[in-house]
């Protein structure tokens, strides 16, 4: 198996930060917040594998593009990233070896923290 950055999915993630379209949920959310399996076929059914592929930072370019084999670390609920997903997915990019991954969605989870300390400021 050979999974690597999914580029398109990297910069996807980035406008929709940008775009103000993120959740700064917490780490342990991932288990109620990811979509489900059938969220995920409805989601297909509607928009198709060229859309599908843009809410996964990682790609087994050993599998089908058309499969949902193919794609690896989810990080959003198909409408906004979740801060949550994007640990999920850093961890388990550094358990697997994937380097290029982990450095991605550490930019990524970066990102968010920074959106985390700017909410804080204004608060406090």
């Amino acid at each position: 198996m050979t999974v690597k950055l999914n580029k398109r999915a990297f910069d996807f993630a980035k406008k929709l930060i940008d775009d103000g379209h993120y959740v700064l949920d917490g780490m342990d959310d991932w288990s109620e917040h990811h979509p489900s399996a059938q969220q995920e076929n409805d989601f297909l059914d509607k928009h198709g594998f060229g859309e599908y592929e843009h809410w996964f930072l990682g790609e087994d370019d050993e599998q089908n593009e058309e499969t949902k084999g193919r794609y690896k670390f989810p990080f959003g609920d198909f409408a906004k990233v979740h801060r949550c997903g994007i640990i999920a997915a850093e961890v388990r990019a550094a358990q697997r070896d994937h380097t290029d991954i982990e450095v991605a969605v550490a930019h990524l989870h970066g990102r968010l923290d920074e959106l985390i300390s700017a909410r804080d400021e204004h608060s406090g």
